[in-house]
């Protein structure tokens, strides 16, 4: 089971822009991830921070395919 609490931590990292971003999609979006889903995102949030807002951005896509499906989502809910 992924502690939430532990996750909103790791959303906040060492870039601001990054961490509107994690924080508006925790708000809008989170909630509605399976538990599979949820630790997904635990691991998506392992990537380095300059990647990670290069994905959200749409600058680039991940390699990883269940990331590349996992950050279109995140970046539909932050854009919505």
């Amino acid at each position: 089971m992924v502690d939430d609490g532990q996750i909103r931590w790791r959303c906040r990292r060492g870039m601001k822009e990054l961490d509107v971003l994690l924080d508006r999609y925790l708000a809008s979006g989170y909630a509605l991830l399976s538990e599979s889903e949820r630790r997904l995102f635990a691991s998506l949030l392992s990537a380095k921070d300059p990647e990670l807002f290069a994905w959200l951005c749409g600058r680039s896509e991940p390699g990883n395919g269940e990331f590349r499906t996992l950050v279109r989502r995140i970046r539909a809910a932050i854009h919505s």
